[in-house]
Order: structure tokens, then C-alpha cells, then sequence
């Protein structure tokens, strides 16, 4: 197969921002046939900008997995339905990729999983954050040992007044949840990933309902206090089976400074890191003693990457080829659909600590 043939379900906010473009820049691997909408506008204008020639459009994602042409599906919709979107999409014979968060609980998370697995096809999840230059060298740090065993971290997914008013972000029932599951889920992606370690022991946690009806100074303007759902910041304490432990901040809205978001701080027994903000852009601070005397290193980040050589990649880029490429040479993707699924459980578990009041035993 010299050239996938690739179906959009969901052509809304995410899809604009990062799937369709970075998907229109694989064409040595991939083309989009086939948009889906429940609004026709938006997949026409979709298969417009993007598709291949003779690209169709449907309303009704079932009738595009009825299309045995397709290889790849992503998955670019609500919450509450990347499940059984997903599901169905494995079972008719496309591999997947479905849009972050996993799902919004472990049983519909855990449904993918059995599906892709009795399928044998591919799934994985959109956490592109995974992709940037500074992750993927905190990740080669973490892997080559140069922090050690890494028993503390911070997972940082802070913004102070930055409410996502478009959509159905402060829809509890399509949404699963606030900025937790919106984008707490891809700080403690990128903590877990680098520790690799996830196997968690418990899990406590505690959720806010205490700012919706401060609505003036929002990044994207004011929003409806009335059509504010979910919960306006939330924390989470995880306990690794090894005794590393976890502490996971989020917040759509919070009277806070310290912003940062899709971030990391991880301290190990060698040295420690920190991601940052330059100037809006993402930057990593490395530390460690030597010879008795402590140093910080703040690493040159230049937008290309030595395997993928000198052309300039946005993270999305990246995701979009290299899950492309995993789908052509037969190789797991980067991003695991297990470990999407812990993430998942973890997010879940924060969630119901905060309602009972209990910490949450994960076997």
C-alpha cells in the first residue's frame, strides 16, 4: 500500500486546527476521501480545502464506514462519542485515530481497547503534546537515565482565565468533564510518558465549582454562567505501585500566575526538569548537580528534528506522520492506546474522589 486513503468524522474546531492541515501535508502517505458532519457545511467546506479529488461528504458517520476504501479514520468529534464512533470504525476495518480524551470513562475507554484488539487494527490517541521539540527531548533525558528514578512530579495544566466558550466544552454530558478531561488529560499524558510508569496504586482527588459566574477577563470573551457545566479548576494526587508520586493541576479559571499548560516538572535521583513558557513558546530547563556544584541547562529549541531532518514541523505534523507511517509499516504508533486508557482511568478516579470524599484504590 503506497498511499492511505483517510476519513475525517468531525470537521469542527480541532479538525481546522491541526488534523486537516497537518493531514494535507502527508501527501507521500496519505490523502483525505471522505468528511463527515452532522453539519453538511462543514464537511463540504472541509472536502473542499482539503479532499482528494471526488472527496464525499456524508452526515451520518456509518455510511463512511460502509466505504471499504477507507484505511484510516480519525475520530475528531465530542467526548461522549469517540467510543462508539471508534468502535465502529475498528469493526468495519479502519484504523483509528480518535481525538484526546480517550473516552469519558474507563468502561467506554476499555470498549476501544477490546475492540481494537479483537480487530487487530490499529488505535491510538491524539496527544500531540507528546510531539513537541522540548518533550521529545525530555523523553530521550528520561529513557537514557540522565534524571535517574523519577519518585516526584508535577503534571501543569493552568490557565487563568481562559475559558473555551465555542463548542461543547462546558457541556458535562458530551464533555465528561471540565478542564480536566479537556486539558488536564495531556499534562499527565506527557508526566506518565516520560516517567514510563503506569502503574498506579491510588488516586485522590478534588474538583471546583467556584468561578463559573466570573465570567469578565476571559481570554475568549464572556461566557453564559447558566451553560457552565463542568468544573472550573480540579487536582489530583497519584500514587505509583513504586511509591513515585504525582500531583496533577488543572484549571480553565483560576486566580493563580503560575500559568502553564501541556507541561511537565519531573525530579529524579540524578536531576530533575521543568517545562516552561519563553515568549508562549514551550522551553525545558534540565538540572543536576556536578562535581559539587548545581548546574541548569536550557536547551536551544530550533523546530526541526534530526530524524525527521531540517524542514520545520509543527507537533501536529509530526503526530499525523508518524501515526501514518506506524499504519503503513505495520509498527505501533507512539501514542499507545493503553496508556491513553490509564490516563483515562487516573481522570476518572480524581473525579470520583472528589465526590465521595475517598481515596481511589486502582488495581
Amino acid at each position: 500500500m503506497s498511499q492511505l486513503r483517510i476519513g475525517i468524522i468531525g470537521c469542527g474546531g480541532i479538525a481546522n486546527a491541526k488534523h486537516l492541515p497537518a493531514l494535507a501535508n502527508m501527501g507521500d502517505l496519505g490523502a483525505m476521501t471522505a468528511f463527515c458532519d452532522i453539519i453538511p457545511e462543514r464537511a463540504e467546506l472541509a472536502a473542499k480545502q482539503y479532499g482528494a479529488a471526488g472527496a464525499r461528504t456524508y452526515t451520518d458517520y456509518r455510511q463512511l464506514l460502509e466505504d471499504s476504501s477507507i484505511d484510516v479514520v480519525h475520530v475528531l468529534t465530542p467526548n461522549s462519542s469517540h467510543a462508539v464512533i471508534t468502535v465502529a470504525a475498528l469493526e468495519a476495518g479502519k484504523h483509528v485515530m480518535c481525538e484526546k480524551p480517550m473516552a469519558i470513562n474507563s468502561q467506554e475507554a476499555r470498549t476501544m481497547l477490546d475492540a481494537a484488539k479483537r480487530t487487530g487494527k490499529k488505535l491510538t490517541i491524539a496527544y500531540q503534546n507528546r510531539f513537541r521539540e522540548d518533550a521529545l527531548m525530555l523523553k530521550e533525558a528520561c529513557s537514557d537515565g540522565y534524571l535517574g528514578d523519577i519518585y516526584l512530579a508535577k503534571a501543569h495544566a493552568v490557565r487563568r482565565r481562559a475559558v473555551p466558550t465555542w463548542g461543547v466544552f462546558m457541556d458535562k454530558e458530551k464533555q465528561g468533564g471540565g478542564p480536566l478531561i479537556d486539558i488536564g488529560t495531556h499534562a499527565l499524558d506527557l508526566t506518565l510518558w516520560c516517567m514510563d510508569n503506569y502503574k498506579v496504586k491510588s488516586v485522590s482527588g478534588s474538583v471546583f465549582h467556584k468561578l463559573k459566574d466570573q465570567n469578565r477577563g476571559n481570554l475568549f470573551g464572556p461566557w453564559n454562567p447558566a451553560e457552565f457545566e463542568v468544573e472550573d479548576a480540579a487536582v489530583g494526587w497519584i500514587k505509583m505501585e513504586n511509591g513515585a508520586t504525582i500531583y496533577l493541576e488543572s484549571s480553565w479559571v483560576l486566580n493563580t500566575l503560575d500559568v502553564r499548560e501541556a507541561m511537565t516538572t519531573l525530579c529524579g535521583t540524578q536531576g530533575g526538569a521543568e517545562m516552561h513558557a519563553v515568549s508562549g513558546k514551550p522551553a525545558l530547563r534540565l538540572n543536576r548537580e556536578i562535581y559539587g556544584k548545581l548546574v541548569e541547562i536550557k536547551p536551544e529549541m530550533n523546530s526541526s528534528i534530526p530524524y525527521y531532518g531540517s524542514k520545520v514541523m509543527t507537533e501536529g505534523d509530526r503526530e499525523a506522520r508518524q501515526w501514518l507511517e506506524s499504519v503503513l509499516e505495520d509498527r505501533q504508533p507512539l501514542v499507545k492506546a493503553e496508556e491513553a486508557y490509564m490516563v483515562t482511568r487516573i481522570l476518572e478516579a480524581i473525579y470520583e474522589s472528589s465526590a465521595t470524599g475517598k481515596e481511589i484504590i486502582l488495581s
